[in-house]
């Protein structure tokens, strides 16, 4: 696969992670978090980079796998991923990944008096949602535990945010705010050809420099082009086969499903060649969060191999 873009798919797993995931990059994930929590819990002035890998509290426990993990300079926790396809249970999932930095804050012994730090978990999110898909115009939802009776917030800590990023369609000439930028250039990035004139302030300038693939190692590129290739047939695979509402001959919306019909060529955009079809199935169930055991199973890769994908 040659690359004609210019600049980087942010919904890549490298392009993601290369943009937002490193202490090169700070500034650009602060300034979007700033713009996307502002009004819930205010300026963010410094982040910390934290272990994205987390245990349960058993050996046994399912462990969880964040795109990104930070705290800002008041202790407040922050898990960021970008979805690129359609998931089972994906908001499921998102409650269950917010439980870690719950527990993580516990303390030893009997003095403590269970204050938490705030929590939020941030879903950028490349696909809709299918019980809000005719709803055209909310593509930002911002979800707190809400008392039903008094219709008051009842608890302030825990935040769940999710952008339709399919749903927002403005143009350049429609932006108005610095927020409506950073989802214009979310969308839009590996389209350009060069920076567009409403995005010529300081923290799209770093992005576009750290965006443009030209600038890349070769081991970068190779990287780059690799997540490309996942991204582009799994995307397809999974939204496909969740747009036919089944798979030929399988189980409708299981992912056991999707992952036969990938194996069998059934689905579209299935994933040629058999040693790379065993490691996009892998990726695939992991971002499933199935069990290792079952990816094993599925692909006849080592447990090594699968946790170093």
């Amino acid at each position: 696969m040659r690359i004609k873009d210019k600049y980087i798919n942010p919904f890549t797993d490298f392009g993601f992670k290369k943009l937002f995931g490193t202490e090169l990059n700070k500034d650009i994930l602060i300034d979007f978090l700033n713009e996307l929590l502002r009004k819930e819990q205010g300026k963010i002035v410094d982040l910390t980079y934290l272990s994205n890998e987390h245990l349960g509290r058993a050996i046994e426990d399912r462990k969880a796998i964040f795109d990104i993990y930070c705290e800002n300079e008041k202790g407040e926790k922050f898990i960021v991923e970008m979805q690129k396809a359609k998931q089972n249970y994906f908001k499921d999932r998102s409650i269950y990944y917010s439980t870690f930095p719950i527990q993580e804050q516990a303390q030893k012994g009997n003095q403590w008096n269970f204050k938490l730090k705030a929590i939020y978990t941030i879903g950028i999110l490349d696909f809709i949602f299918d019980d809000d898909k005719k709803d055209k115009e909310v593509f930002h939802h911002v979800v707190q535990l809400f008392n039903k009776q008094t219709q008051k917030i009842f608890y302030n800590k825990l935040t769940y945010i999710y952008l339709e990023m399919p749903k927002f369609t403005k143009s350049e000439a429609e932006l108005e705010t610095h927020f409506d930028k950073w989802l214009f250039v979310l969308k839009n990035l590996s389209n350009f050809n060069s920076r567009p004139t409403k995005l010529q302030n300081k923290v799209f300038k770093h992005l576009f420099e750290q965006a443009k693939i030209a600038n890349y190692s070769d081991k970068e590129y190779s990287e780059y082009e690799t997540s490309l290739k996942v991204y582009r047939d799994l995307k397809n695979s999974i939204d496909t086969a969740f747009s036919d509402g089944k798979i030929e001959g399988k189980t409708e919306g299981k992912v056991e499903g999707i992952i036969e019909g990938i194996i069998e060529g059934k689905v579209e955009g299935k994933v040629e060649g058999s040693q790379n079809k065993q490691i996009e199935i892998a990726k695939l169930m992991k971002q499933a969060s199935e069990s290792i055991e079952k990816i094993i199973k599925y692909t006849g890769l080592t447990r090594t191999e699968i946790e170093n994908l």
